[in-house]
């Protein structure tokens, strides 16, 4: 019996930006004319939480009225290439790879579609809607976004380098490789294994035998993909 290879892909706000999800990243630091620090952080939360709940209200909102792109359904049609398992890390919180048909996904950053109490960070519920200023959890606390803003914890890091530590073969997909711990997790690879960083800016990896496929998701992924699914692995070229 062939030894099934492991493909981890780590994927960014690149991967959704071409399905029309806009990020902060793209507007000199301001999301959807937001300054990141008043809706992406605790801080902010507690200054003004009924102007988080109605940003985060919105982006959940936009999220369903787009669908995945070439990309997303790249990676889930590789479930099916034989000798090959798949588990995406992503930092992006829409559930564009789970629409996609992607069956092991690890989100770093939380999901717009779930919320959980100001005051529990374990126990999660799944968001069809709005939150609204005054919607209470079962234990009687405030309900907020199942989204880990910036100066909290990243309760998945663990399970995602873990994961990494076993790839046979490493993508990283639309992600500036800035945002940390989410940026470290490729250090984690084996040394044998081949990464390639398909992203037009190609950011920098911090790590040698990287290949950079400089093109957009929905190109770039495809293409790199059709290699490895007829190439054995040792033989990829980096």
């Amino acid at each position: 019996m062939p030894t099934t290879k492991h493909l981890v892909v780590l994927t960014g706000a690149g991967v959704s930006a071409e399905s029309g999800i806009r990020t902060f990243r793209d507007t000199n630091g301001l999301w959807e004319n937001h300054r990141v620090e008043d809706v992406a952080s605790p801080e902010g939360f507690a200054r003004n939480p009924a102007l988080v709940l109605d940003f985060y209200n919105q982006r959940r909102a936009q999220a369903r009225t787009v669908a995945p792109n070439a990309a997303h359904l790249a990676l889930a049609g590789f479930e099916e290439e034989p000798g090959w398992r798949v588990t995406i890390i992503t930092q992006n919180v829409d559930d564009l790879h789970e629409r996609a048909g992607s069956t092991a996904v690890i989100h770093l950053h939380g999901m717009l579609n779930q919320m959980r109490s100001v005051a529990d960070e374990q126990t999660v519920y799944d968001c069809p809607g709005d939150i609204q200023l005054g919607d209470l959890a079962p234990d009687g606390h405030q309900l907020r976004p199942h989204i880990v803003w910036f100066g909290e914890l990243v309760p998945a890091i663990e399970e995602a380098a873990a994961t990494v530590t076993t790839a046979d073969a490493l993508l990283v997909v639309g992600t500036s490789l800035q945002v940390y711990p989410a940026a470290g997790l490729l250090h984690y690879a084996p040394a044998a294994c081949p990464v390639f960083v398909i992203d037009p800016h190609q950011p920098a990896a911090g790590r040698s035998g990287v290949r950079y496929v400089a093109e957009p998701a929905s190109t770039g992924v495809p293409k790199v993909l059709k290699e490895l699914a007829s190439s054995q692995v040792s033989q990829v070229s980096i």
